[in-house]
């Protein structure tokens, strides 16, 4: 089941809930809605790695356990907050170092795990966890809008 709130406005937040499962494509339709075309895209890879996390790593796809995602438009920044009812984990394990390739913490080939974290920090421009490791939150900021001259 599938729980959504009002749409966000201004600065409030929407809030979509649902049972722990793999199946993210409505989801995703959702939380992508008002998005531009431009960005959807690669977006959507972002949200379903984070979604994925939640539900699998975090929930461990016990459909008795939500993940949560309240998500809003803030000053040119879209923002979404996940959380999961799972035990968590040590998120400083999961802190890439922006100065360093992003490709460097990639995992072997042959694993079938461990590309998620890599993912997040290429797509998003804030990826943070919480203490726990039970919520994640995301930003993309939007390139600011030129100002048109006012020539006369």
């Amino acid at each position: 089941m599938i729980t959504i709130s009002l749409r966000p406005v201004g600065r409030n937040w929407g809030t979509i809930s649902f049972a722990s499962t793999l199946y993210l494509c409505p989801i995703l339709d959702l939380l992508l809605a008002e998005i531009p075309a431009k960005l959807q895209a690669e977006l959507r890879l972002g949200l379903q790695e984070a979604l994925v996390n939640a539900a699998k790593h975090g929930n461990n796809l016990d459909p008795s356990k939500k993940v949560i995602v309240r998500f809003s438009l803030i000053d040119n920044q879209y923002w979404w907050v996940i959380s999961d009812q799972g035990g968590g984990f040590d998120p400083k394990s999961a802190d890439l170092d922006c100065e360093t390739d992003p490709t460097d913490y990639l995992p072997p080939d042959e694993s079938e795990n461990g590309r998620g974290m890599c993912i997040l920090h290429q797509i998003f421009d804030q990826v943070e966890w919480n203490k726990r490791g039970t919520e994640l939150r995301l930003c993309k900021q939007l390139q600011a809008r030129r100002k048109l001259s006012l020539r006369i």
